[in-house]
């Protein structure tokens, strides 16, 4: 023993100069960026390894905006959620593909990849090389994809009440846009078939061949509608069924039993929004339940009388359950964003019975309801006229000024609401009953 020396453990650096710096720099922006901006970074973070024109995320885990976009304006302002749907549908597994797909109206070259835990989908257009399969970065665009994904997904899970508001109110809006188009381009279509069914038409081919397209038109159409429906609403039994998803891990390995009561499966179809905080609120209910001692058994039970999603979890732990708990308090927010109610009755000896009530509707407001936000009255007709859906040449000509005289009182209002793009400050007017 007398001739042991301790020696300090020596570890094996790299210089600093030899570390890749811009790809750690683009793996910490991705790491820490909002949703807001999580397509703007990806894009940045991709660039040096694989050129693109524009970058696009398609996510059903954000249902107010389930498309996040950067890059070329003609490509990112008009390709649709059923294009998107339908290529991803045309890809099994992880593995990346590159082709020829419509996107934005057209035929494009793209490069496109799923993630596997959240079926999100990366496009991005016109990559260059135009093989990026035997581009060398490849793997460190797909790398990145898989942080920004995570990145999407832990958000939403622990999104906060304000991201909620807007995702709600763009949600409404999305579905309003959506309806309206389908009821006028549905007469047009109509009357187009009416009129060329007519007798008094006797070119039999020229009305077969129109008639066959307008058809086809019409199921297009209505598909879009449903398909934009299913984004934003969730059938309570399969809302419930990601609940049981999500708490299988607890169930396999905690040793406390989790009994699910099922939903009735004909009640109506919830908001993504309230599913995707139904199934938040029960995970943190559940998480903190199993942090009491001699907790074996939790409840849980959805239901939904038609108006409100009605949630109860019960455990059979020693009633120490907090209601001014920092956890409970979390919750507590989230629910309070959707207008609901947390009730917590606590049974010393006998457990802890946690009810919530999320309705399903926003509630309404008084039109209008601005005031706080200080804005001057030119302000707030070209708020009006966003909500509309109005570009800034129609502002201006609507209200008689210039158009850089309207981008002047954009920028304002983005300043005033502390928000970053039009469709934000749309779903925010909306949240405040602006219409």
């Amino acid at each position: 023993m007398g001739g042991t020396t301790n020696q300090p453990l020596k570890a094996a650096t790299l210089p600093l100069a030899d570390l890749p710096w811009p790809l750690l720099q683009a793996v910490a922006s991705l790491a820490e960026a909002p949703l807001i901006q999580i397509a703007e970074r990806l894009r940045a973070a991709t660039l040096p390894y694989l050129g693109s024109s524009a970058l696009v995320i398609f996510t059903e885990d954000c249902p107010g905006r389930p498309q996040k976009k950067a890059g070329a304006e003609e490509i990112i302002s008009r390709v649709s959620i059923a294009e998107l749907d339908t290529l991803r549908a045309g890809l099994s597994d992880e593995t990346p593909w590159s082709g020829e797909a419509e996107l934005a109206g057209r035929p494009r070259p793209v490069l496109a990849m799923k993630h596997s835990s959240s079926g999100a989908l990366l496009v991005l257009t016109d990559p260059h090389p135009a093989d990026p399969e035997h581009n060398a970065g490849l793997d460190l665009v797909t790398y990145l994809w898989r942080i920004a994904a995570q990145r999407i997904q832990e958000k939403v899970a622990d999104a906060p009440p304000s991201y909620l508001l807007e995702s709600r109110a763009a949600s409404a809006e999305r579905l309003r846009v959506t309806a309206e188009l389908t009821d006028l381009h549905s007469t047009t279509l109509k009357t187009l078939l009416a009129a060329l069914r007519s007798s008094s038409l006797d070119d039999a081919s020229a009305r077969s061949t129109v008639t066959d397209l307008a058809v086809k038109a019409l199921v297009g159409l209505r598909t879009l509608s449903d398909r934009t429906t299913d984004l934003v609403e969730v059938p309570v039994a399969i809302a419930f069924e990601r609940l049981r998803e999500d708490l299988r891990p607890l169930t396999r390995f905690s040793g406390v039993e989790i009994e699910f009561i099922e939903p009735p499966q004909d009640g109506r179809a919830l908001p993504g929004e309230v599913a995707h905080a139904g199934r938040a609120i029960v995970r943190g209910l559940v998480l903190a339940m199993m942090e009491q001692p001699d907790v074996s058994r939790v409840r849980t039970q959805w239901d939904c009388d038609g108006e409100n999603l009605l949630i109860n979890v019960r455990d059979d732990g020693p009633g120490m359950l907090a209601a001014d708990a920092p956890s409970i308090a979390r919750l507590d927010r989230r629910v309070q964003a959707l207008s609901g109610q947390l009730r917590i009755d606590v049974m010393p000896r006998w457990g802890a019975d946690v009810f919530v009530t999320l309705p399903l509707d926003m509630p309404t407001r008084p039109t209008g309801d601005v005031a706080g936000w200080d804005l001057a009255a030119r302000e707030v007709e070209v708020l009006q006229h966003l909500v509309a859906g109005h570009r800034n040449r129609t502002i201006a000509a609507m209200l008689g000024i210039s158009e850089n005289t309207v981008k002047f009182h954009v920028r304002n209002l983005f300043r005033k609401l502390d928000v970053g793009s039009r469709t934000e400050a749309i779903a925010l007017a909306h949240s405040h009953g602006l219409r």
